[in-house]
């Protein structure tokens, strides 16, 4: 906190600082005796009628009474990384939406807006890189009649907690009504290690999520709108052929005889240096035995025979045994993602 030569607190943060990342100090009301003051770090995203609104890397938002105040500055974007391959938010959005496409897009100015059918959010949302060209408003119109056209809701995929993140946008979705449904994290690490976490031995890899593979995916019913998603640049296509579209890859771990499903499977996908992975599975008779780091590794060394170094992953909040495992690999978060759903429309009941 800042500290003036008398040796005060002081609060060197106004109105002006709105969309800086700040770190303040306040009172606790009511305060205990041991516990007068609290602190809070984040993108200060608005500071209307004497409040303040603070957003979390978490993407939680915090409101504080500008009364309550006892010292505030502004501090530097991000924090610097102590481990790991250096990345930006926008790299990453990028190929994290390479790894994943949807069946359909469209342009808004800087936002794509992306529809694969319902199957995940992730291929059914808007990603809003950059400006959409128009007031917000009006692009939040578009964005509802272009899903609304296809029978989906309207979903906006945000970020927070890192350089170039889009806490105001979250400010201004929720000042609307718009509902957070889904809160995950991006985490990367270097891919060498994780291709020396196990031997690969026994892990079958392919170019195509055969049916064996699919009777492991938790999703079931999977369509052929699903399979063009997870399926997406294979090297089968002219584009990958011509170096120019991700490699994806899929991992099986064959079952006992008999067994239709197989006892763990895995996805990667490589461009440039990045290798993402997704849907680590694994039968819940056999965990812990070691077979989600067999996958990961084998997918590692192919995505590293193809010149990748680097390596992502999409984690939940609440998968306490798989951020584990990651952070054992070296893996660590690197910015939190949302997704937020359009209000329900008067009467609609959606």
């Amino acid at each position: 906190m800042e500290i003036s030569a008398g040796g005060r607190l002081e609060v060197r943060i106004t109105a002006a600082d709105v969309g800086k990342r700040v770190s303040v100090r306040r009172l606790i009301e009511p305060a205990r005796p041991e516990e007068k003051f609290t602190d809070t770090v984040g993108v200060l995203t608005s500071w209307d009628d004497g409040v303040l609104l603070i957003t979390r890397k978490s993407g939680e938002s915090v409101r504080i009474p500008e009364s309550a105040l006892v010292a505030g500055k502004v501090v530097p974007s991000a924090p610097a990384r102590r481990r790991g391959p250096a990345a930006s938010y926008e790299e990453l959005a990028h190929v994290a939406s390479r790894a994943w496409r949807p069946v359909e897009s469209e342009r808004l100015g800087g936002w794509e807006l992306r529809a694969a059918a319902g199957f995940t959010r992730r291929a059914n949302s808007v990603l809003p890189l950059g400006d959409p060209g128009m007031p917000l408003d009006e692009a939040l119109d578009v964005v509802r009649r272009w899903y609304g056209d296809r029978g989906l809701p309207a979903y906006l995929q945000t970020a927070t907690g890192a350089e170039g993140t889009q806490e105001l946008l979250c400010a201004e979705l929720e000042r609307r009504g718009w509902v957070r449904e889904v809160t995950a994290e991006l985490w990367i690490g270097a891919l060498a290690p994780v291709a020396d976490r196990a031997e690969a031995s026994g892990v079958v890899l392919s170019r195509e999520a055969d049916e064996a593979w699919l009777a492991r995916y938790q999703r079931k019913g999977v369509s052929e709108v699903a399979l063009k998603v997870l399926g997406w640049g294979s090297p089968r296509s002219s584009e990958a052929e011509s170096g120019g579209g991700p490699s994806v890859w899929f991992a099986t771990v064959p079952g006992s005889s008999g067994d239709a499903a197989p006892a763990a499977i895995g996805r990667c996908v490589v461009d440039g240096r990045w290798a993402s992975f997704a849907a680590v599975e694994v039968d819940p008779q056999l965990r812990r035995r070691g077979l989600a780091t067999t996958v990961m590794a084998a997918l590692a060394r192919r995505a590293l025979d193809e010149g990748a170094s680097a390596a992502w992953l999409q984690v939940e909040e609440d998968n306490a045994g798989a951020r584990a495992l990651y952070a054992g690999m070296g893996f660590a978060a690197h910015h939190a993602y949302h997704h937020y759903r359009e209000p329900a429309a008067p009467g609609s009941g959606r």
